[in-house]
């Protein structure tokens, strides 16, 4: 059998690929704990676990922060290597941990428990509602937009563009032919979203009723008290161990 020579060489398959693979915003399928869990539960998780690892430069509780992801990934049987693709030069932890987040929760759901946390907001006239579909959407358009950029980056290097050759001001106009369909691409999606929205009528947040109102279970109790013993395992092992990080420069 005659096999022909493929055509896209392998620094083209990397950069294409690493744009694919990006796993924020995406949802996994799955039956396990972390997807049956309320939003709200895995928004404050998140939250608390990226806090704790910018407010420490201990590398205890940097092992421990690894340990409890680990943990969680392996519970929300979402693949290891499905979270890892693409990921592998830059921050693991903090990308994970938000990956983990999306993956194992709907855009409904996101949107309904953003909505619920910000709810105090709403005595001082912030649109909650609001805000919280522009967050949840943003988060869903990003690997839309990633593969949109793929695609785009495939035909004009099958053109004989060249994005990461020249000096700066070469791979800046390189962009150009990128961008620009890029952005009339997402303008156009975003134009396609609000027609479909009021098509369906949609007026925003004010009266609305849920389908499924967000109620908190055992399950989410349980959550919330992984998530304080996690929190005391870092404050009580991180002064007992405290190994800083010698900052570089």
């Amino acid at each position: 059998m005659t096999r022909f020579p493929v055509t896209e060489n392998s620094r083209d398959r990397k950069d294409s690929g690493m744009l694919r693979d990006i796993t924020l915003g995406q949802y996994y399928q799955a039956d396990s704990p972390i997807h049956r869990m309320d939003a709200r539960v895995k928004l404050i998780g998140t939250l608390v676990y990226i806090i704790t690892l910018f407010l420490y430069k201990n590398l205890t509780i940097y092992l421990i922060a690894l340990l409890f992801l680990g943990a969680m990934v392996k519970i929300s049987k979402v693949p290891l290597s499905f979270i890892l693709r693409g990921i592998k030069t830059i921050m693991i932890l903090l990308i994970v941990g938000s990956s983990l987040m999306t993956l194992t929760t709907t855009p409904n759901q996101l949107t309904d428990g953003l909505e619920s946390l910000l709810g105090p907001l709403k005595k001082i006239k912030v649109p909650v509602h609001e805000i919280s579909m522009m967050m949840s959407i943003a988060l869903r358009f990003i690997p839309i937009l990633l593969e949109e950029t793929d695609k785009i980056m495939k035909a004009q290097m099958a053109r004989g563009a060249e994005f990461d050759s020249g000096n700066l001001i070469k791979k800046v106009k390189a962009l150009v032919p990128l961008l620009v369909p890029l952005f009339i691409s997402a303008f156009r999606r975003a134009n396609d979203l609000a027609m479909a929205m009021e098509a369906r009528c949609y007026q925003g947040g004010e009266g609305r009723t849920k389908m499924k109102p967000l109620k908190y279970h055992k399950l989410d109790f349980g959550g919330f008290v992984v998530l304080a013993v996690y929190l005391t395992a870092a404050a009580v092992l991180g002064k007992l161990f405290p190994f800083h990080l010698i900052p570089l420069g």
